[in-house]
C-alpha cells in the first residue's frame, strides 16, 4: 500500500518535469524491466499491483502500449473477476426471498399418503394436510406428487383384497405330519376367512387330484360355496382343479410362486395347529390323527380365542357375565383348558 502510494506521488512529480527529461526517464525504466524480466520471467504481483492495473485500464487508453509484466489478456481477467466480486457482495440479502422450502418430514407425509392411498388426489391430501396442521397449498402438494411412487407395496394390496372380500374368501392348503414308524400323512384343510372357521379336514397317505375335488364338494355343499378360493401351486392339485373349482361356481385364485404370505390365513391355522396339537403328540396312524383334529378344530371353534377376531371365537364365544368361581375344562387331553366361571 505504501509503494503504490509514492507511486501516486512521482506520477504527479513528472507532471513539472520537461519533455526530455520524461523520455530518457522512461527509457532507463524501461531498459531496467528489461534486465528485470530476463532474471524473473514471470514475477507474482500484489493484490494493489493488480488493483493499479484495473484503474489504469479504465483511465488510460494507450494502457497495453506500457505492459511488460503481464499481458493484456491477464489484466482483463483481474478486471471481470473483480467486476463479480463487486456484484457479489452488494447482491447479499439478509432475508429469505421467495416461498419457503417444503420441511423434509411433509414430504415424506405426502409420498406416504400417496403409496398408501394410490386413489388420492391432490385436494385430497390437501384436506388431510390441512386437519393435521399443515399449511401448504394445493398446488405445492401436486408438485411434490408427481415424484412420489405410485406403485404401492403388492403386499398392502393383496391385504386390501384380502379385507375387502374376506367374506366371500375361503382358502385351502395341505401340510404334512409324521408318523411314529416314520411315515408322512398329508392334511388337508378348507379354512374361510371370515370367522376363521374350519370349513372341511381330511388325512390321506397318497393325496391325488381327484381326492382333492371330492374334498371340495364335501366342503361346499349346494348353496354355500365362497366366491373365491386361494391355494398355492402344489404339484398335487394337478391341472384338473381349476376347471373343477371353476365348476362349483367358485373363482380359483392361485398365488405366486414361493408367496406363502399371500395364503396368510391358511398359513397362520397350519402354525396354531402345529403349536397347540402337533408339536405335542405323535400321530400312530391315519385314524389317529383324524380323532386328533377334529378334536382340534372343535377346540379351534368354540374355545380359542383369535387376534384376528378381536380376541373372540368363530363361533362366538359368550363373556362370562357371572361372579362365581372361576372353573377349567379340559381340552385335548389336557393340553388346554377351557375357563368359565360357576353360575
Amino acid at each position: 500500500m505504501f509503494s503504490l502510494f509514492l507511486l501516486w506521488i512521482g506520477a504527479l512529480t513528472r507532471l513539472f518535469s520537461s519533455r526530455g527529461n520524461l523520455v530518457l526517464e522512461n527509457l532507463v525504466l524501461r531498459q531496467q524491466l528489461a534486465v528485470l524480466k530476463r532474471r524473473h520471467p514471470r514475477p507474482n504481483l500484489a493484490l494493489f499491483d493488480k488493483l493499479f492495473w484495473v484503474i489504469a485500464r479504465r483511465m488510460w487508453s494507450s494502457w497495453k502500449e506500457s505492459l511488460l509484466i503481464v499481458t493484456p489478456e491477464t489484466v482483463v481477467r483481474w478486471y471481470r473477476t473483480g467486476f463479480r466480486m463487486y456484484w457479489r457482495l452488494i447482491s447479499r440479502v439478509r432475508t429469505q426471498v421467495g416461498r419457503s422450502p417444503t420441511p423434509k418430514g411433509v414430504r415424506e407425509l405426502i409420498f406416504r399418503m400417496v403409496a398408501d392411498n394410490p386413489t388420492w388426489g391432490a385436494p385430497r391430501i390437501h384436506g388431510e394436510l390441512l386437519m393435521l396442521g399443515f399449511e401448504l397449498s394445493e398446488r405445492t402438494i401436486s408438485r411434490w406428487m408427481k415424484r412420489a411412487s405410485r406403485d404401492p407395496d403388492p403386499a398392502k394390496r393383496w391385504l386390501a383384497f384380502l379385507r375387502n372380500h374376506r367374506e366371500a374368501i375361503a382358502a385351502m392348503d395341505f401340510f404334512t405330519v409324521p408318523t411314529i414308524t416314520f411315515g408322512v400323512l398329508y392334511c388337508f384343510f378348507v379354512i374361510s376367512h371370515d370367522r376363521r372357521r374350519i370349513l372341511h379336514v381330511n388325512v390321506s397317505k397318497h393325496p391325488t387330484s381327484g381326492w382333492i375335488i371330492q374334498q371340495l364338494r364335501e366342503a361346499f355343499p349346494f348353496g354355500s360355496t365362497p366366491k373365491f378360493l386361494i391355494f398355492d401351486r402344489d404339484a398335487k392339485y394337478g391341472r384338473d382343479l381349476p376347471a373343477a373349482v371353476r365348476s362349483l361356481e367358485i373363482s380359483p385364485v392361485q398365488t405366486s410362486f414361493r408367496c406363502p404370505w399371500q395364503n396368510g390365513v391358511a398359513e397362520r391355522w397350519i402354525g396354531s395347529c402345529r403349536r397347540d396339537l402337533l408339536d405335542h403328540m405323535v400321530a400312530l396312524n391315519e385314524r389317529h390323527l383324524k380323532r386328533l383334529l377334529s378334536e382340534y378344530v372343535r377346540y379351534h371353534h368354540e374355545d380359542r380365542t383369535h387376534l384376528g377376531l378381536e380376541k373372540g371365537t368363530p363361533d362366538g364365544r359368550i363373556h362370562s357375565a357371572a361372579s362365581g368361581r372361576v372353573l377349567s375344562e379340559e381340552r385335548l387331553g389336557g393340553l388346554h383348558h377351557r375357563y368359565d366361571r360357576a353360575a
